[in-house]
């Protein structure tokens, strides 16, 4: 019992809730189930989010082509991620609170990388990879006040609605998804969607929770998009246009 209490305590559950489960047998304690749900959901979410751009960097790798892509919509999607991240480190949140965002932003600067590199600008995208990195280091660096940090978290909801704009209407106007992945739409849909919990259970914070209400709508937006063309292909649709 021992070696489970120091595998759970502290970082999935508290002193307190282990004792409810484990000593006293009372499984239905409310508070501690909400704590051991989150906990539970962020570490999966987590661990998803390792793999949840894959399919659609595979896609287009495979395809050798970024068509339907905007790398526009890459920026503002960087802009919100890395608005996430600076804000939950500068502001102590535990990793299973936000951990998901650090390998988010890995996978999209892959596909901001080659967006740039398909489209036969691969110095550009060097540039891009440069300056980001360095941003990042001067935000998470003592220069940086925290009203700046606060600032950039709060600019995550029009920054994500904009983003996810930029992509409906270029699917909109292409009247086709492109290479858009339905496996990584839909797992960032359901993973936002399951952060609207573990946010408001694990860092109370309603900056947080409304900007992943935000995601998650605008995430919606385009998995209905997705399966309203599900049968429209790039090449069909460029036929039907000669």
């Amino acid at each position: 019992m021992e070696a489970l209490r120091g595998l759970l305590v502290p970082g999935i559950l508290p002193e307190r809730c282990y004792d409810e489960f484990f000593v006293r047998f009372n499984l239905l304690e409310v508070v501690c189930l909400k704590i051991l749900v989150s906990k539970l959901l962020g570490i999966g979410i987590i661990v998803g989010s390792i793999l949840v751009k894959v399919p659609q960097i595979v896609k287009i790798l495979r395809s050798g082509s970024a068509e339907g892509l905007s790398f526009h919509s890459v920026l503002l999607e960087l802009l919100a991620l890395t608005g996430t991240m600076v804000y939950s480190v500068t502001r102590g949140f535990t990793f299973s609170a936000w951990g998901e965002v650090l390998f988010l932003i890995i996978q999209t600067l892959i596909i901001g990388f080659l967006i740039q590199h398909l489209g036969r600008r691969t110095a550009w995208g060097a540039v891009f990879l440069g300056i980001y990195f360095t941003l990042v280091a001067v935000l998470l660096s003592p220069v940086t006040p925290m009203a700046v940090i606060t600032a950039l978290q709060a600019s995550n909801m029009p920054a994500v609605i904009i983003s996810r704009l930029i992509q409906v209407l270029t699917n909109y106007r292409n009247g086709h998804t492109g290479q858009l992945s339905a496996v990584t739409v839909t797992l960032l849909f359901l993973g936002s969607l399951a952060r609207i919990f573990t946010s408001i259970q694990e860092t109370g914070d309603p900056l947080m929770a409304v900007t992943f209400v935000v995601s998650s709508t605008c995430n919606g937006v385009i998995l209905a998009q997705l399966l309203y063309y599900w049968n429209v292909s790039p090449i069909g649709k460029k036929k039907k246009r000669s």
